[in-house]
């Protein structure tokens, strides 16, 4: 117990002798010396903000990116014989909806038409049934009418585009 008493006892005397545990006083404070220091100092070009005249939004910097289109290449079978007639020579099939039921296939498919949509079941190589809404020979096209779909339709934001291998 000693030991440790004449240990703190050092210690103490130690720290208090120490320049850094003691206070300096302002008037006995020494002048600060000056360095100079070779730092680089690096400035940031402020950024431009575009104000428009007639802002058509709250969020008027922001431009909207499209979402890009996603693209599956596979086999398939059409449901009934005459969309395999009007489509067989067509490659690029835009896809609204999937499912695993045929049935919820031609549910969803007789939902569509009230909408203006023409679509057929495609019965895919993987199991699901394809709900497709148009059909293209050129692919620039199919993807100009998933990105109107998106547009028009927002509650189909999801639209795809499939292609027959």
């Amino acid at each position: 117990m000693k030991k440790i008493m004449v240990a703190v006892l050092a210690l103490g005397m130690v720290s208090s002798g120490c320049k850094v545990f003691q206070k300096v006083q302002k008037d006995d404070a020494p002048a600060p010396e000056t360095v100079q220091d070779n730092a680089k100092v690096f400035s940031v070009p402020k950024a431009k903000t575009e104000i428009r005249e007639e802002p058509t939004s709250d969020r008027m910097f922001e431009e909207e990116v499209e979402k890009p289109v996603r693209i599956q290449s596979e086999n398939f079978s059409f449901d009934q014989k005459e969309d395999q007639v009007k489509n067989e020579n067509k490659s690029f099939f835009v896809i609204i909806g999937s499912f695993s039921s045929n049935a919820n296939a031609n549910r969803y498919k007789q939902e569509l038409i009230p909408q203006g949509f023409s679509p057929i079941v495609l019965h895919s190589e993987t199991g699901y049934y394809r709900v497709c809404v148009n059909s293209f020979i050129d692919e620039a096209e199919a993807r100009k009418r998933v990105y109107q779909i998106r547009n028009e339709f927002p509650q189909y934001a999801d639209t795809w585009l499939l292609i027959k291998k």
